[in-house]
Order: C-alpha cells, then structure tokens, then sequence
C-alpha cells in the first residue's frame, strides 16, 4: 500500500469541519477553530480523504490523489 500525502493550508483553513465529519480518522477539530490533521494517512483512508478534500468550501486540503476535486 501506499501512503496519501495531503496537505491543509491553515491560513485558508475556516474550520468549517466537513473534512472531520468526513475523513475523522484523519482529520480532528481542537477547540472550536483549530485543525489537526494526519499529513500521511493510509491509503485505506483515500476515498475518505478525496471526499473531504472534495468538500472543503474553502479548498484549503490538497491531497497527491488526482483530480479528487473534479471526480475523474
């Protein structure tokens, strides 16, 4: 298996927390606005990681997944 890279930009970050919801094994809410994240999740976390990358409204997740915004 092969490791995701992914990566949040915090500056961009708003806490909305569909990632969390989406991906909790990989991504966790500290406090109300603080993100945490596993910058090298499994590759069985993959479908869930793209979903939440996907569902960012603000697009601050990029993952090594290809195109995992446009679903190809």
């Amino acid at each position: 298996m092969i490791d995701v890279k992914l990566v949040v930009d915090l500056n961009r970050c708003q806490g909305y927390a569909q990632c969390v919801f989406l991906a909790p094994d990989v991504f966790t809410l500290h406090g109300e606005e603080a993100l945490l994240y596993d910058a090298g999740p499994t590759d069985d976390e993959r479908d869930r990681v793209s979903q939440a990358a996907a569902a960012c409204p603000v697009h601050a997740i990029t993952t090594d997944i290809p195109d995992h915004r446009d679903g190809q």
